[in-house]
């Protein structure tokens, strides 16, 4: 009864499994798996289907057992978990380690700069990529998100003036930010190819501790 309350589960003890929500299922999962303390744990893509308030419970497991003292290899296809979750991550693809190291190492390969934008209108993604390009001069990357397009600078004055060009040529954009890429950015860098999914799709496995 100790684990259930732990994992939020305890007013769903008289009821079979069958009932409960994915979160729950995964959650239950868990909790068997540490009826007797594991140095080490491995789970497989453990907050696949869940909604983002269950995966932010599992998250909290997870980093919970590892301040515990066991080690966790988590494998994942969503890398802002592995950036989340990690102390460091192996990334696959297509059955092979490509990448290794602390999920600041990887960043770090792929260049320290990184803008992301998102259009205010979908539909002008690729102009604005056209702008983005020709001012900065390198590699536009459009994001899964229609709205969203990516490129690596460390030059805060070209920035500066591909935003201007964008005003300049009534591009309207909802945001930018300019600091680290993301783990899905360093994923395509590194694979020079969208994002895959299904059976080719990334994997990261992830060391929590």
């Amino acid at each position: 009864m100790q684990l259930l309350s732990a994992f939020g589960l305890a007013d769903a003890a008289d009821r079979q499994v069958k009932t409960f929500s994915g979160g729950m299922r995964r959650r239950l999962d868990i909790a068997a798996s540490i009826v007797v303390t594991p140095q080490l744990l491995v789970l497989d893509e453990p907050t696949t289907g869940l909604d983002p308030r269950s995966r932010n419970e599992v998250w909290g497991i997870v980093r919970a057992l590892v301040a515990a003292g066991t080690t966790v290899v988590l494998t994942t296809q969503y890398l802002e978990e592995a950036d989340a979750l990690a102390d460091r991550i192996a990334v696959m693809d297509r059955g092979r380690v490509i990448a290794e190291g602390t999920p600041g190492d990887l960043k770090a390969a792929v260049g320290s700069g990184r803008l992301r934008v998102r259009v205010a209108e979908p539909e002008q993604r690729e102009a604005v990529a056209a702008v983005l390009g020709r001012t900065l001069g390198t590699e536009i990357v459009r994001d899964r998100d229609p709205a969203v397009l990516s490129a690596r600078t460390d030059d805060a004055e070209a920035v500066a003036a591909a935003l201007g060009d964008l005003a300049r040529a009534r591009h309207p954009i909802a945001s930018f930010s300019l600091g680290q890429p993301s783990l899905d950015e360093v994923f395509l860098t590194l694979t020079g190819e969208p994002v895959p999914t299904g059976d080719h799709a990334a994997d990261a496995g992830v060391p929590a501790a």
